[in-house]
């Protein structure tokens, strides 16, 4: 009877890591997104195409813990929300990899300057490729625990006012970043590859 009180503590325990973990996949997406948002409005550094194809696998990546996060916010997480939930970030992350890795490809050369300036002394779609590379190994330990923290109950506080939290800040992100695609594009149907103005107000002869 002990022992078995003690195996449902440890996997109650690590259910709840796993919840944090997808608060922090979630919040740390949207944050790297928000910081893409960040160069674009503060330094003036026109994302291209690629790029925004990065952003929309790093929000999917977000949406997948998302998944996790809301059904925890109920008071347990099933083993189907994990694999759906992971599924979904793991998606997400192999896809932005992907994109990540082709865009370096494309400035690999050397005297290549690369598109946009380096953070760190590295581009940010290099970043990207490592925290998608990152990401995909979080993701394959969480996926090997699953199975044992599935179904153990979550608390009610702090966990769901932190998933509240996550929400709200995936959401404003996300809609910013539709916004910036619309101004960047305006009334077409492509991105060109080196954006050099939000085409919007050109297309609205404001500018």
């Amino acid at each position: 009877m002990a022992v078995t009180q003690t195996a449902t503590a440890r996997a109650g325990f690590a259910g709840q890591l796993q919840y944090w973990l997808a608060c922090v996949f979630m919040i740390g997406w949207s944050g790297v997104i928000c910081g893409g948002l960040g160069m674009q409005f503060i330094a003036w550094e026109y994302p291209c195409p690629l790029c925004m194809v990065q952003r929309m696998f790093m929000a999917l990546a977000a949406l997948g813990a998302a998944v996790i996060v809301r059904k925890g916010m109920n008071g347990t997480i099933a083993a189907r929300d994990y694999m759906m939930g992971w599924g979904l970030a793991l998606t997400g992350c192999v896809a932005g990899g992907f994109a990540a890795w082709r865009q370096t490809m494309l400035h690999i050369l050397p005297g290549d300057p690369g598109y946009g300036d380096p953070v760190l002394g590295l581009h940010l779609y290099v970043w990207a490729w490592i925290l998608f590379v990152a990401a995909i190994a979080t993701i394959a330990v969480a996926l090997a625990f699953s199975h044992t923290t599935a179904a153990s109950a979550i608390p009610a506080k702090p966990h769901r006012l932190i998933g509240l939290i996550a929400f709200g800040f995936f959401g404003i992100v996300l809609a910013v970043n539709l916004v910036a695609i619309f101004l960047l594009e305006g009334f077409h149907w492509f991105l060109p590859d080196d954006p050099d103005r939000y085409q919007l107000f050109y297309d609205l002869h404001i500018l």
